[in-house]
């Protein structure tokens, strides 16, 4: 009879204090995610050309984390943004192949690519879906968009995939629209309305767009906004601008819809991009339309340029305003953290990242690990005979220092970050032991995760 009693009495406190969580509303979360954006591409990330007033108010609202890394191109980085897990556990390495470029330049056989996230792989959106979220994706998907591959079928109760085109271009599953319309509008239009029917109980809305990506098109009116300005700082492509222009209006159309259903306050939105910039190729004989100055190289290269990217938090009562946090985080770290906002139930695989929670909240703090890894197992093609813009390749960053290990010859190259941000001045035969240590820890996270290596 007593522990009956005692049984009912704990049931009972905690119902109570189940109610009395529920009784505060769980943050919205808006997730923007351009494609193809540099670093320094942004107003309030440095540059003189390209306008981006609502994404600039966006970063004066909140934090600007200037130390953010996502994968060489968009497929990997995607994959671990969804799964929470690095390329070598669902094998994504990589858009297509990794035998890319000719045959006869390549001094390695490559592992295979997977280009479809695994179906035994939890997305965010499975979880944050189980924890009473509606979820919506708009976008760019691009790990797989076939039958149960398609986000529709991976915890989106809402999904629409496009991407190839910004005029003309095609929906899965297929939308009408009016003719002339451009793709980054659409999918603002979508998402905008996704907000107002759902504006009355929790939600994640996702939006991958396929902007700033080739081919580059833009709207005549703000083509014309930006032909006669002068370039500056390696920025002063007129179509490349108004492409990111056209992004920025996305982002204000939605921060102005939050505000009139008055859930600013309670809606986290995040804005990033899923790779480097498509510049800095002055090293491999190419140019690019942008330039990730001071950083180096760019898309499809594991040199800061074309792995740190733009990634910036508001969350009103939270986030400080104007603020900026240099702990280094990386792609996989966002699950963890969405789960966290959400108070979603973890997934049964393993989750490789940590949550940016505590920074959102203070940029000072510290993360609980101590370094970032990437997983290069192949080729991407560069410009000229023999060229490219990385071969087969793994790197650490720990703390400021960061060390590349290239699998043809073994080479290794290490940069100090803090000092060096464009990675000028290899300081690998200066520092011995600090050379060795990490590229042991490099090695040990490389047997940790079974990554596939080249022969």
């Amino acid at each position: 009879m007593i522990r009956a009693f005692h049984w009912l009495m704990t049931a009972a406190l905690f119902c109570l204090a189940s109610a009395a969580i529920g009784a505060e509303r769980k943050p919205n979360i808006v997730f923007i995610l351009a494609d193809d954006l540099g670093w320094t591409d942004l107003g309030c990330m440095g540059s003189k050309y390209y306008e981006t007033p609502h994404i600039d108010r966006l970063a004066s609202q909140g934090t600007k984390f200037l130390n953010h890394h996502h994968c060489q191109n968009c497929t990997p980085t995607r994959a671990a943004l969804m799964s929470g897990q690095y390329p070598p556990r669902t094998g994504v390495y990589t858009v297509g192949s990794l035998e890319r470029g000719k045959a006869e330049h390549r001094r390695m056989a490559v592992p295979q690519n997977q280009t479809d996230l695994p179906l035994d792989r939890r997305t965010i959106a499975d979880q944050l879906k189980a924890a009473g979220y509606a979820t919506a994706m708009f976008g760019k998907w691009h790990i797989g968009q076939q039958g149960q591959y398609h986000p529709a079928q991976r915890g989106f109760d809402e999904a629409i995939v496009s991407m190839g085109r910004h005029f003309n271009f095609v929906t899965h599953p297929p939308v009408t629209y009016p003719p002339g319309t451009y793709l980054a509008d659409f999918l603002t239009d979508k998402a905008v309305d996704f907000i107002t029917r759902h504006k009355d109980k929790p939600f994640f809305l996702y939006l991958p767009h396929f902007a700033v990506h080739t081919p580059h098109e833009a709207k005549k009116d703000l083509f014309a906004r930006f032909k006669d300005k002068a370039p500056a700082g390696g920025h002063g492509d007129p179509t490349y601008a108004a492409m990111i222009y056209s992004v920025d209006e996305s982002v204000g159309r939605m921060m102005a819809r939050l505000d009139e259903l008055k859930l600013a306050d309670n809606t986290i939105v995040i804005f990033s991009s899923d790779n480097g910039g498509v510049g800095g190729y002055e090293e491999i004989g190419g140019k690019g339309i942008t330039s990730n100055a001071p950083l180096r190289g760019g898309k499809g290269m594991l040199y800061e340029g074309g792995v740190r990217v733009p990634f910036i938090v508001r969350w009103p009562g939270n986030t400080r305003p104007g603020t900026t946090c240099n702990e280094p985080t990386i792609h996989v770290d966002v699950y963890a953290t969405l789960l966290e906002l959400a108070g979603a139930p973890k997934p049964p695989q393993t989750l490789d990242g940590e949550s940016m929670v505590a920074l959102f909240k203070d940029p000072a703090a510290k993360l609980k690990r101590d370094a970032i890894y990437t997983h290069f197992p192949g080729y991407l093609e560069g410009y000229g005979t023999g060229k490219w813009r990385t071969a087969p390749v793994g790197t650490i960053q720990m703390g400021d220092w960061k060390l590349l290990e290239f699998f043809e010859t073994g080479r290794l190259e290490l940069y100090n970050l803090r000092d060096d941000p464009g990675e000028k001045n290899d300081l690998a035969e200066r520092m011995p032991e600090r050379v060795r240590e990490l590229h042991a820890r490099l090695a040990e996270w490389r047997k940790s995760t079974n990554a596939a290596m080249p022969k």
